[in-house]
């Protein structure tokens, strides 16, 4: 599986669903580079910088997480430089931190097959909280490409962030758009909040967690799709 080029500023490893791994994200400014996503564990995120390494791209100054779970955020403890997160990502990582070495990865790992294949071989399961907070919404310059970073409400998570490069009208949306992973619901309501926040950033390409990116009209169509009160 090799890196993707999506625009000027951005490339991106493709989401795998045997063991559901994600789209990892990559922007590349002037003066610094950032991922959106750590991955699922740190054999992951390895591949992912392997990848860049070999288009000659400078490994990531900071890594912004687009909300708690696993796949996106378990892979931390390998990443290059920093991690941001909002408030409610990080406070689930340090619940899952204490648990993990409390109680060892059992809970964890019971959770979903795709969970025990990436970790076959007896992996080491290692969390770790971020290394730096935001709330609401900050605007990260690269150099010569404007990054927001957008904390927002959204039917799969309450922990969500956008990630919005503006020089490229590209929106990552991690996996705010699925419906909620342990209830198995979509909440009208939730829907219509993570849509204006969508149409407020007026992106024209959409990048989810697990899917080929989209134009923005897709993507609300998907979103808004099977949502109910």
């Amino acid at each position: 599986m090799g890196l993707k080029r999506l625009t000027e500023h951005i490339w991106y490893m493709p989401y795998e669903t045997e063991r559901d791994r994600p789209n990892l994200g990559y922007v590349k400014g002037n003066n610094w580079s950032l991922a959106i996503d750590a991955g699922h564990s740190a054999a992951h995120t390895k591949e992912f910088y392997a990848l860049l390494e070999k288009e000659n791209l400078p490994l990531p100054t900071l890594t912004v997480l687009t909300h708690w779970h696993w796949d996106h955020t378990f892979g931390m403890h390998a990443v290059n430089g920093l991690c941001l997160a909002n408030e409610k990502t990080n406070k689930y990582l340090c619940e899952w931190k204490e648990k993990i070495e409390k109680n060892g990865p059992g809970e964890f790992f019971s959770i979903n097959e795709s969970i025990r294949r990436e970790y076959d071989g007896n992996r080491e399961v290692i969390v770790k909280p971020a290394d730096m907070i935001y709330a609401g919404e900050i605007t990260l310059d690269l150099g010569g490409c404007a990054v927001r970073v957008i904390q927002t409400e959204a039917p799969h998570t309450d922990d969500s962030t956008l990630i919005y490069v503006d020089n490229d009208r590209t929106l990552f949306l991690g996996d705010s758009t699925c419906d909620d992973f342990f209830r198995g619901e979509k909440r009208a309501d939730l829907c219509e909040k993570l849509a204006d926040t969508i149409k407020n950033a007026d992106p024209e390409i959409c990048v989810e967690g697990h899917w080929v990116p989209l134009d923005v009209q897709d993507t609300l169509n998907d979103l808004l799709n099977g949502c109910y009160a």
